[in-house]
C-alpha cells in the first residue's frame, strides 16, 4: 500500500484540537487521508468501518483513555501503529503504554511541524519499529513478539555486538551473536546492559535451533543475570576490601605514631571510607565523628567564602589535650582527619598526612 493510499485516525476529546489539527494538515491530503473523531468510542467506531494504518490518540480521555483505546486496537487491529500524545509524560504511563505497543510518543504542546514529521515517518517505515533498551526493557519487547504472535526478528545492538533473535507465529526459534547460536546466544543478549533495538517484521529464520517455551526462556535469563549480578557484587565487595587494606597499609605510619589515637577517612558529607584506632577505651565512633566533621567542614567552607578565601587542603586545631589535623586527599571528594593527645609528634604529622594523601587518591573512587 502506498502513503497515498493510507488512512490517519487522530483522537482527542478536545474537540477544538481536533479541529485545528483537522483544518492545519489538511493541505497533507496528498499524503494520507486524516480523520478526527472526539472518543475512544468513535475511534472504535470508524476502524470497524474503515482500514486505518495510523492512530494518534490522547492519553487522558473520559469512558475509554488512550491506554484502554491502544489494547483494544492491538488486540483487533494488531498491524495499525498508535502514537500517544499526552501533556501527562510520565514514566509510568510511558511503561504501561510500551508494555501495550505503543509506537511512539509526542508530548504536548507541540508544533504542527512536528506532528507532520511524527507521522510521515511511522507511515513510511514499514519494517518495525527501534528502540532504546534504557526505555524498554528487552523481555517487555520479547514478551510483546510471544503475546501478539508475530513473525519477526529482533536485532540488538550492545557496544562492539550484535545479536538475532527469531520469532515465529509468538515462538522463539533461533537467536545468534558473531560467535553463539541458540540457547546460548539468547542468554547473552538478554545479559547486555543497554544497547538499541529494532523489531523487523515478517523475517523468518533459516534456521531453527531453540525449542524451549519463551516463558522457560525468560525465567532461566531472569535467573542468569540474577546469578551474574550477584557475582559482580561479590567482585565489588573484594575489590573494596583490597583497597580498603591498601589505605590502611598507607596509613600505618600515623597509626603507629606516639599520641596518634584515631584516624578516619571519610569524604565532605562525613561518610566514613575507613578508620584506624588506637584508642584502648573505644569512646571514639566513626560515623558520630564523621558526621561532626560534615557539619564543621560546613563551617570552614562557608567561613573561607565570607572571607573570600582560597579553598582550604589542610586543617589544624590545638585544644588542651587534643591535636586535631585533617588533610584532603587530592582529586577525590575525601578527607584524612586524625586525633592525638597533646604529646603528638605534629610536625611528624603534618609532613605524613601530606605525602600520604598524595598516594590515597587513586584509591578512593
Amino acid at each position: 500500500m502506498s502513503i497515498l493510499q493510507k488512512r490517519v485516525l487522530i483522537v482527542d476529546d478536545e474537540e477544538d484540537l481536533t479541529w485545528t489539527l483537522s483544518k492545519k494538515l489538511s493541505k497533507d491530503s496528498d499524503k494520507f487521508q486524516l480523520v478526527c473523531v472526539n472518543s475512544g468510542k468513535e475511534a472504535i467506531e470508524v476502524m470497524n468501518q474503515l482500514p486505518v494504518d495510523l492512530v494518534i490518540t490522547d492519553v487522558r480521555m473520559p469512558e475509554v483513555s488512550g491506554l484502554e483505546l491502544l489494547v483494544q486496537i492491538k488486540e483487533r487491529y494488531p498491524h495499525t501503529k498508535v502514537i500517544m500524545m499526552t501533556a501527562y509524560g510520565s514514566d509510568d504511563v510511558r511503561k504501561e503504554a510500551d508494555k501495550r505497543g505503543c509506537f511512539r510518543y509526542i508530548e504536548k504542546p507541540f508544533e504542527i511541524n512536528d506532528l507532520r514529521s511524527v507521522i510521515l515517518d511511522a507511515l513510511t517505515e514499514d519494517k518495525g519499529f527501534k528502540g532504546s533498551v534504557a526505555d524498554f526493557q528487552l523481555s517487555d519487547i520479547i514478551q510483546l513478539n510471544c503475546l501478539g504472535r508475530l513473525t519477526s526478528a529482533l536485532e540488538v545492538k550492545h557496544e562492539h555486538e550484535s545479536g538475532l533473535i527469531y520469532f515465529d507465529n509468538g515462538n522463539i526459534v533461533h537467536a545468534e551473536t558473531g560467535h553463539l547460536t541458540g540457547e546460548n546466544a539468547f542468554y547473552h543478549i538478554m545479559a547486555w546492559n543497554g544497547g538499541e533495538f529494532t523489531v523487523k517484521q515478517n523475517v523468518k529464520a533459516l534456521q531453527e535451533t531453540i525449542d524451549v517455551g519463551w516463558q522457560s526462556l525468560l525465567l532461566e535469563a531472569m535467573r542468569q543475570i540474577d546469578e551474574n549480578s550477584d557475582k559482580v557484587i561479590e567482585e565489588k565487595e573484594k575489590e573494596k576490601r583490597q583497597r580498603i587494606n591498601l589505605i590502611h597499609d598507607e596509613l600505618k605510619s600515623i597509626k603507629n605514631s606516639r599520641g596518634v589515637n584515631f584516624i578516619l577517612v571519610h569524604n565532605i558529607t562525613g561518610f566514613p571510607v575507613t578508620s584506624l584506632s588506637s584508642n584502648a577505651n573505644g569512646k571514639i565512633e566513626a560515623t558520630e565523628l564523621g558526621n561532626q566533621l560534615s557539619i564543621f567542614l560546613g563551617e570552614v567552607k562557608r567561613l573561607q567564602h565570607n572571607l573570600d578565601a582560597s579553598s582550604s587542603n589542610f586543617i589544624e586545631i590545638q585544644f588542651e589535650n587534643i591535636i586535631f589535623l585533617s588533610c584532603k586527599v587530592p582529586n577525590a571528594d575525601a578527607w584524612v582527619s586524625v586525633l592525638g593527645s597533646n604529646d603528638t609528634n605534629v610536625g611528624f604529622l603534618r609532613l605524613e598526612l601530606r605525602k600520604i594523601v598524595k598516594k590515597l587518591s587513586p584509591m578512593i573512587l
